[in-house]
């Protein structure tokens, strides 16, 4: 019994002088573990650096192209203003596109029995090709004025003379001048839109005397005579509604066109304006 008692004190002493060399090995774990982690991190870190070293080398290299094409091209405006141009209008030609292949444009056509929806389109074609000759040359004049060695025979000299060799106060007078000349040169395409919305409301009032020429106040109460009324009726307001559309969405398309040529007026005068200037202090 003695001997058994010793036996388990000497089992329970051995086991208490293991638990500290245990409790040591417990110890070691979380310096592992955290080796463990940064081995399988780092790879994931090296990952991202290399790909924030490429997305820097990409970056650079469309700096390097972009820096390029400005050598080669040192105006990066240049026919910016007929491009701008081109792509409002083929936009505004996709959608009568779809509006043609769709029928919407023959139901126009049918309906208006006066043909005046066809007028209207042809004065905003009329508006529209001055438009573009006057986007041309006021882009032909930013980009000769924009070039620091353009010849005394450029399409802005005749802008930009009068304003040479004068004093600060006549410069500004000039360039006023200059300033209403050229707003005076893109007026027309503003009063062709104009004009397109009065032609859609002779439209409407046409419309409206088609429509009540056939009421005959004295053969109302005659059934045989109602369906002749209401088929006049019906083509007269057919006439008024859809001159006025026309008119109206051939407007906006006109004024967004005349905006875009106003804006680029504007740099142009400031062009000039900025080239006298420089002239002054050379």
């Amino acid at each position: 019994m003695t001997k058994t008692l010793i036996r388990e004190g000497n089992m329970e002493s051995a086991d208490t002088a293991a638990a500290p060399a245990g409790a040591v090995a417990d110890g070691a774990w979380p310096g592992t573990a955290l080796y463990d982690l940064y081995s399988r991190l780092a790879p994931t870190a090296e990952r991202g650096l290399v790909a924030g070293q490429a997305h820097q080398s990409l970056r650079g290299l469309v700096a390097w192209g972009w820096e390029k094409a400005r050598e080669h091209s040192p105006d990066a405006h240049r026919y910016l203003l007929v491009l701008r141009f081109a792509l409002l209008n083929l936009v505004g030609f996709a959608l009568f596109g779809a509006a043609y292949a769709q029928g919407l444009v023959h139901n126009v056509i049918d309906a208006d029995r006066t043909y005046l929806s066809v007028l209207i389109f042809l004065v905003f074609l009329g508006g529209l090709a001055i438009c573009a000759r006057k986007v041309w040359q006021t882009s032909s004049e930013l980009n000769s004025l924009r070039a620091r060695d353009a010849a005394v025979a450029s399409p802005a000299m005749r802008h930009l003379a009068p304003l040479l060799g004068r004093t600060a106060e006549s410069r500004g007078n000039l360039a006023n001048a200059v300033r209403l000349r050229l707003s005076h040169r893109i007026a027309i395409v503003r009063n062709i839109a104009n004009t397109l919305v009065l032609l859609g409301l002779i439209g409407t009032v046409l419309g409206f005397i088609i429509a009540l020429s056939g009421v005959n106040p004295e053969r109302v109460a005659d059934v045989e005579a109602i369906a002749p009324m209401v088929s006049t009726l019906i083509r007269g307001m057919s006439t008024a509604l859809y001159t006025t559309l026309v008119g109206a969405i051939l407007n906006v398309w006109l004024t967004a066109n005349h905006q875009l040529l106003a804006s680029g007026t504007v740099k142009l005068i400031a062009a000039v304006v900025e080239r006298a200037e420089d002239h002054a202090r050379d």
